[in-house]
Formats: structure tokens, C-alpha cells, sequence
């Protein structure tokens, strides 16, 4: 079926009018399994990191610290890697359990709810706050005077959430279903 524009058909499928934006379904289809892998692929991003920090798999954290064996996953990176304004900030909170217990529940809820397109607005709110925090507890970032990856991170997220990403190769439609779900819009 062609889209009528001012007397002109527009493009055929798999092209865009750039005049009017229109997108075609195919264009559509593919944009939401780009959208899919990119949830999926930051998802784990988060995820990992989390069971890195609790059981030491030795990519960023050894067995030796991981938090199941009485380590922090707070302290290493709080305490000495820290720069700029905030740093005594981040300091001061190195390795306090609430801080421990806040950071891991993040990771592992976020890095979940994405894998599994869930609780996208949720998901996508707490992970850009825990990626602005993340971005300043080093501030400036050191290849760039102001923009850094935490900060593109946090914006994939938000666009994420925005084009409903969990619907493509997850669960959003049947989470949506769910009655506290539905009363509570931000659990989307």
C-alpha cells in the first residue's frame, strides 16, 4: 500500500520520503530488532558486571574480592580511582553496605529487566541516574572534557524506553499485562 503525499506516492518499502519521514514497515521491523539487540546487549553489560562483583570471575574482579567471599564491589573503584569534584563525595561512601547493597540490587535489576524487556521505564531511569553517577565519580572524563560512554549509555537507555523496546524479542507484552503493571504506569 503506497502513502499519499501531496498527490506523489512516496517511496517504495524499504526506502524513507525524507520529505515527509514516513517509515516504511520494513524499515520499522528492522529499527526494532536493532532496538532489541541494543536492550539485550546493554542488559548484559549491567548483568555482568553484577555477577562479576559477586562471585570474582576475574575479568574485572577477583575471587578473592567478590562480594560472596566478604568483599566490596564498592570500595576498589570508590575509594582509589575517583577524580574530580566529587571524589571525596564517592570516597566517603567506599564500601558501606547500604552503598554495596544499593549498587549490586541496580545492576542486577537493571541488566534483568533490560535482558528481558521488562520494567523498561524503570530500567531505563534507574540505569541513567547509576551511569550519571557513575560518570561523575570521574570527572573530567579522560579522553574528553565533558561526554564519555556512561553518558551515551545513559541516553541509550532513555531512547530504549522511549520506543518501547522491551516489545521486540522480550516479555513487555506480557508484563503489561500484569494489574500492578497497569496501575502503575512507571513499571512499564
Amino acid at each position: 500500500m503506497a502513502l499519499i503525499s501531496s498527490g506523489r506516492r512516496t517511496p517504495d518499502a524499504g526506502s524513507t520520503n525524507t520529505a515527509t519521514g514516513t517509515v516504511t514497515p520494513t524499515q520499522a521491523k528492522a529499527l526494532g530488532y536493532v532496538m532489541a539487540a541494543l536492550r539485550i546487549s546493554l542488559g548484559w553489560i549491567f548483568l555482568w558486571a553484577f555477577l562479576d562483583k559477586l562471585f570474582g570471575l576475574g575479568h574485572e574482579t577477583e575471587s578473592k574480592a567478590a562480594w560472596i567471599n566478604g568483599g566490596s564491589p564498592t570500595s576498589g573503584f570508590l575509594a582509589h580511582a575517583t577524580a574530580g569534584p566529587f571524589a571525596n563525595l564517592y570516597q566517603n561512601i567506599a564500601g558501606q553496605a547500604w552503598a554495596d547493597w544499593l549498587f549490586m540490587i541496580g545492576l542486577a535489576g537493571i541488566g534483568t529487566a533490560l535482558i528481558a524487556g521488562i520494567a523498561m521505564r524503570l530500567a531505563a531511569a534507574t540505569g541513567a541516574v547509576l551511569l550519571i553517577l557513575m560518570w561523575s565519580a570521574v570527572l573530567p572524563p579522560q579522553n574528553n572534557p565533558f561526554m564519555d560512554d556512561h553518558l551515551i549509555y545513559a541516553l541509550v537507555l532513555v531512547a530504549l524506553a522511549l520506543a518501547n523496546a522491551g516489545h521486540v524479542l522480550g516479555l513487555a507484552q506480557a508484563w503489561e499485562r500484569i494489574p500492578l503493571v497497569q496501575r502503575y504506569r512507571a513499571l512499564r
